[in-house]
């Protein structure tokens, strides 16, 4: 048997199954895309939920915080 020879009897069985995959994979893409499509039907889009709107920029002078918040930043400082 010549390399000719063999290529020319597996050249069948390796058609025939990479066209069986092929074919799997075609039918499993379309099966995916019409369950997607029903899944999409039965369930309507959602609403947006509603903005939440935007904190204010202007908190004071809260002194009070301000001195907790120095206080800490400084004992952190102080301990590492």
């Amino acid at each position: 048997m010549t390399i000719l020879d063999v290529i020319e009897q597996s050249g069948l069985p390796t058609m025939l199954g990479i066209s069986i995959v092929l074919g799997f994979l075609v039918i499993l893409i379309i099966i995916g895309v019409m369950v997607g499509k029903i899944i999409s039907a039965r369930n309507p889009p959602r609403e947006a939920p509603a903005p939440v709107p935007a904190a204010s920029a202007n908190w004071g002078d809260n002194a009070a915080v301000t001195a907790a918040i120095s206080a800490a930043v400084n004992e952190y400082r102080k301990s590492n």
